[in-house]
């Protein structure tokens, strides 16, 4: 049978078109004003081909190689330097980047679906360029314009790959311990020492370039000027330096990983190494958090991607495997399995390409609110994405892989393979829990609501859409129960948050499943909709159908999450330290 991939194209297209509308909304924007379904469709077949005929047959056997750490310098599994180089040949870095820096200027929602494939096929070759929009975004934003002109193009076009150094051994989430030196220097370069691990793409041989992002702190003579986070300074530290001497900096080992083997996780030391400051001093948690908001978005389809693998190749092993005279997606507990992941696949790529959608508008929508309320939606939306599409992600390629018996166990079959690679993706770029608090503290209560109630009346006009046909009047009433759980949950929060400031801490991850189950509440409304009009009857009644399925035996879920937000008398005891 095999393991292998087939891009959802009609799904991906009927969601950019029909459900999203996105073509209508390029339309207004100068930068799209001529980009049309047919034109993203096409660049989608592209990359649909390269990821299908290149990326995946890499997928298994670089698994099973991992990488290498010889004399100092990392080596990819055989293959992926080949394909990084037909990437770049290809023009796929670029895609989203401005033409200013020579980039192909096509939305971020294109740029989505592409990441989604690549994750899919290769998620470990995939570690390489998918932090390059990123570095990109903060070197645009931030960076002197010395330093653009000597990197910023190299990593629009590829030529040139990225790494994030947060993270050190004593400080993970709480980057407030950060403690990586960086000392300035009479030429206004930066001398900087300390240690990093788990840095995704740190070497490698892809490319001969790459620079580091580095959370650093600036010290004189009487050491660090400012604790905490609030003295966290960004800085450009490149392996070769502009007079082509190699930088400073030694990769110590490489981390033996649960998944994702042929992505190189490095354990890092700038041993004086040679950097450039990247913003304001003290202000690189600021200029960080472009790249790391991209990052999360990029996370969140990596989760989408091992959904899809997962739930496809599943669906193709339950049709060929007959056990008692049938074949397995016949038996009742077969189907509802096949059926929750055919649906929160389906509907999870909505979420998702709406985030990529709004994040489109907010840098490129013509009017001024529009762009404004458009930056409040993608800060919402992106936790819940990074959150619930990569839970969705682990817990899909385990179900999947219960699809398969015995099999699934069995590393030819490919689904554990998809289930450990799977699992990091809830962890890196912010733990799902840490999402969750921030969705709760800083994107629900610090604004008093404004952006959730932008979302809100998304989510009215929806359920106003279906109401124009008596065949969706099921979607309309449970959108607007959602909507209902939304508000009552939001009002016992603010109430508990009044009274408590540990409340919210207790109640984030009830919140964000809450709210991830009311966006799939209008996912599902969304698509529904949408197949009204959609010319292919029968694949239409067939994604009705599914999305039915998600209404009546999924959905319901929602309450259980906000009744706990509801209840005042829930308690959170302590934890007894083990004898």
């Amino acid at each position: 049978m095999g393991y292998h991939y087939a891009a959802p194209l009609r799904d991906m297209r009927f969601v950019i078109e029909r459900v999203l509308r996105a073509p209508a909304a390029w339309l207004v924007c100068t930068a799209w004003d001529d980009l049309d379904g047919d034109t993203a469709a096409a660049v989608l077949e592209e990359v649909a081909r390269f990821a299908s005929d290149v990326l995946q047959p890499l997928n298994a056997p670089g698994d099973r190689a991992g990488c290498q750490l010889q004399n100092g310098e990392v080596h990819t599994p055989e293959g992926f330097k080949q394909a990084y180089t037909a990437f770049v040949q290809g023009g796929w870095p670029a895609l989203p980047c401005s033409p200013d820096w020579g980039g192909q200027g096509l939305p971020l929602l294109v740029d989505a679906a592409l990441r989604e494939m690549l994750s899919a096929c290769n998620h470990a070759w995939n570690m390489y360029p998918d932090l390059l929009h990123g570095a990109y975004e903060t070197l645009k934003a931030h960076a002197s314009p010395e330093l653009q002109e000597r990197y910023l193009r190299g990593v629009v076009s590829g030529e040139i790959l990225a790494a994030m150094a947060l993270t050190e051994p004593q400080a993970g989430s709480d980057l407030g311990q950060l403690s990586t030196r960086a000392l300035p220097q009479p030429d206004g370069s930066l001398r900087i020492s300390g240690s990093k691990i788990f840095i995704s793409g740190a070497d490698h041989d892809l490319t001969e370039q790459v620079v580091h992002l580095v959370l650093c702190r600036l010290h004189g003579d009487d050491g660090p000027s400012i604790p905490g986070t609030k003295g966290i300074s960004l800085a450009l530290v490149p392996k070769w330096l502009p007079d082509g001497k190699r930088n400073t900096w030694v990769v110590d080992s490489l981390e033996h990983k649960m998944g994702i083997h042929g992505s190189a996780t490095c354990a890092l030391r700038y041993e004086g190494a040679t950097g450039w400051l990247v913003g304001q001093p003290h202000r690189g948690l600021a200029a960080m958090f472009l790249m790391m908001n991209s990052a999360r978005l990029h996370v969140g389809l990596q989760g989408l991607g091992h959904q899809e693998m997962a739930t496809q190749n599943a669906l193709r092993y339950a049709q060929e495997r007959v056990q008692m005279k049938a074949p397995i997606h016949q038996h009742p507990a077969m189907r509802h399995t096949l059926l929750r992941l055919q649906v929160q696949t389906e509907t999870q790529r909505v979420i998702a390409y709406r985030a990529a959608l709004a994040l489109d508008m907010a840098a490129q929508h013509p009017d001024a609110t529009q762009r404004q309320q458009a930056g409040q939606l993608a800060a919402l939306l992106t936790p819940v994405v990074k959150a619930l599409l990569t839970d969705s992600g682990f817990e899909s390629a385990s179900a999947a892989l219960q699809v398969f018996g015995g099999y699934g166990y069995v590393h030819e079959y490919g689904i554990e393979q998809t289930l450990r690679d799977s699992r990091i993706a809830m962890v890196y770029e912010g733990t799902n829990e840490i999402q969750a608090i921030d969705l709760v503290q800083r994107k629900l209560l610090a604004d008093g609501g404004a952006a959730l109630t932008l979302l809100l009346a998304e989510w009215a006009a929806e359920a106003d859409a279906c109401s124009a046909h008596a065949s969706l009047a099921d979607f309309e009433s449970a959108l607007r129960q959602q909507m209902h759980l939304v508000r009552q949950g939001m009002a016992a929060l603010q109430a508990a948050s009044a009274a408590d400031a540990q409340a919210p801490l207790r109640l984030a991850q009830d919140v964000m499943a809450g709210l991830g189950h009311a966006l799939s509440g209008w996912a599902l409304a969304a698509s529904a909709r949408a197949t009204i009009d959609e010319p292919d009857t029968t694949w239409a009644q067939a994604k009705l159908q599914r999305l039915r399925y998600g209404l009546q035996w999924l959905l319901p879920q929602a309450q259980v999450h906000w009744q706990r937000v509801c209840d005042a008398n829930l308690v959170l005891p302590d934890i007894d330290t083990p004898a």
